[in-house]
């Protein structure tokens, strides 16, 4: 039996996680969220109440796990935007409490959530792994905080080269438990089928890699079983997808009224990213095979969303 402590366990990656440990019957979680409302209601809306444990931090040390997934953070632009310099505080904060747990657990992993904008803000062509950081230390602003929070956290893991720590960046995640009030490019077109209002967008393509909740899942359950091993690694799907792919699917199978403007390059919470994706493979290296497309993501999570339509 694992015991898998989850951070931020109201979050759109938590939820998905704790809705596939379901299924499974060799793990106890042990969830903290901000809200125990929140948490609640999740739980009953899958009817998941047997190997749960409901925890603080206060409480969180008197447990040895062999997991901790941190899935506190900000990924939606608009909260990125709206909470500002807040972000370097909040990511800190739990990051530490984790680290300081790792040093009376040294057998324990800690499973982190990065993102693609580690990379930095330049998605002009696909990350690899010669892709550099192009930062203008002498001209940071408010798009670079988001991606150097994501750095910094990672280039703190890898110091700590004794412990267990894996930084997975994701890129682009979509599923049936995302905030449809959230901005992101998809959240606002689904809201347009459902509300019926035309979808505006840029005549600008752009690409997009919305790894499948089983693929992220399946590469969960690889790294809980992984032990000596202090590294980052980009999550992926089968293939990506660019959105206009996106678009014709949706106004084709329902409806979806839509019209283009030119596209203008302006100021972008988190930089400009037309290729927003990765073809760096290292996560072959630990047994990652993806099994979905991005397509096939886009396609059965927005099938649970717009069933009513």
């Amino acid at each position: 039996m694992k015991k898998i402590a989850i951070l931020g366990a109201t979050g759109h990656i938590a939820k998905n996680l704790i809705s596939n440990f379901k299924s499974l019957e060799n793990h106890d979680l042990f969830l903290f969220a901000r809200s125990d409302e929140k948490l609640n209601n999740f739980l009953k809306n899958i009817n998941y109440r047997n190997g749960i444990e409901k925890i603080r931090l206060d409480g969180f040390a008197n447990e040895k796990y062999d997991a901790v997934i941190n899935c506190i953070g900000i990924g939606d632009p608009g909260k990125v935007k709206t909470i500002g310099p807040e972000i370097f505080r909040l990511t800190e904060y739990y990051d530490n409490f984790i680290l300081d747990y790792l040093k009376g657990n040294s057998s324990c992993i800690y499973i982190n959530f990065s993102s693609g904008a580690a990379y930095g803000t330049n998605f002009s062509v696909p990350a690899d792994q010669n892709m550099i950081n192009e930062l203008d230390v002498n001209s940071i602003g408010k798009r670079d905080n988001y991606g150097i929070v994501k750095l910094y956290f990672e280039a703190k893991h890898r110091s700590y080269e004794d412990y267990n720590i894996i930084d997975l960046r994701v890129f682009a995640f979509f599923s049936r438990y995302i905030d449809l009030n959230s901005k992101y490019f998809i959240t606002e077109l689904i809201s347009c089928i459902k509300t019926g209002k035309e979808f505006i967008t840029g005549n600008n393509n752009m690409v997009r890699d919305y790894v499948h909740p089983n693929d992220l899942f399946n590469l969960i359950n690889i790294c809980i079983n992984i032990r000596k091993i202090n590294d980052a690694f980009d999550v992926y799907s089968l293939k990506p997808v660019t959105k206009f792919e996106i678009i014709d699917y949706f106004a084709t199978n329902y409806g979806l009224k839509y019209k283009t403007k030119s596209y203008i390059l302006g100021e972008n919470t988190t930089g400009i990213k037309d290729n927003y994706y990765s073809i760096n493979k290292k996560a072959e290296n630990i047994g990652y095979i993806p099994e979905f497309s991005s397509m096939d993501c886009v396609i059965s999570e927005a099938k649970e969303l717009l069933k009513s339509v």
